[in-house]
């Protein structure tokens, strides 16, 4: 049975800034107030695990268990179909450099391992996110997300994040990167897991 969630504060387990603002913003109509593991001066676990899900878990079980606080932690990523998944739980990865993340070298890469595995079009792809909720004794629950699309080349949009300017959502004509940004989040991967939530635990 889905727990709910009844407590007034709740751990974002993550250091970025902006999916603190996000979920705040989110849960503040319903009196929740949201700390991140950056705020209380958590380390950040060494995400190990090979799927989405494991490596929410590894994030939202550190947190909760040092923190004593439910935590809530996303995994999110792209998967290409001729890529057998690829990057999948390493799209970060693909765009790691000396100098910080270059998404435009992760493009250019991807599209360069379609070109030279012959991939059919259209370049089938999937933007995925997993939420999971982790409560101190070891409950949790869990949410996902997919959009389905197509790659496209060349990048498109000058809006959106990582992988969004080569991605095109299925029933529609320009990439997530072209798309305004209440357009983009209303359909995204991530707004779809955080409905999920919404309406599993907090309504």
């Amino acid at each position: 049975m889905t727990r709910k969630f009844t407590g007034d504060k709740l751990l974002i387990a993550s250091h970025n800034k902006g999916k603190l603002e996000e979920f705040s913003a989110l849960l503040a109509p319903l009196n929740v107030s949201c700390v991140s593991a950056a705020d209380l001066g958590l380390p950040e676990p060494d995400e190990t695990e090979s799927t989405f899900i494991g490596n929410a878990r590894i994030k939202a079980r550190a947190a909760a268990t040092a923190s004593g606080l439910p935590a809530l932690a996303d995994d999110s990523g792209l998967t290409v179909d001729a890529l057998a998944g690829a990057p999948g739980v390493y799209t970060a990865d693909w765009a790691e450099t000396s100098r910080g993340r270059d998404f435009v070298m992760a493009m250019e890469k991807t599209w360069a391992l379609l070109e030279k595995a012959h991939a059919a079009e259209p370049r089938r792809a999937q933007f995925r996110c997993t939420l999971l909720l982790y409560w101190p004794d070891g409950h949790e629950e869990v949410f996902e997300g997919t959009v389905q699309g197509q790659l496209v080349w060349p990048r498109r949009g000058a809006d959106g994040h990582g992988y969004d300017p080569m991605f095109q959502p299925d029933g529609h004509a320009v990439t997530f990167a072209e798309m305004p940004v209440a357009q983009k989040n209303a359909i995204s991967h991530r707004a779809q897991a955080v409905s999920a939530l919404l309406k599993a635990c907090f309504k």
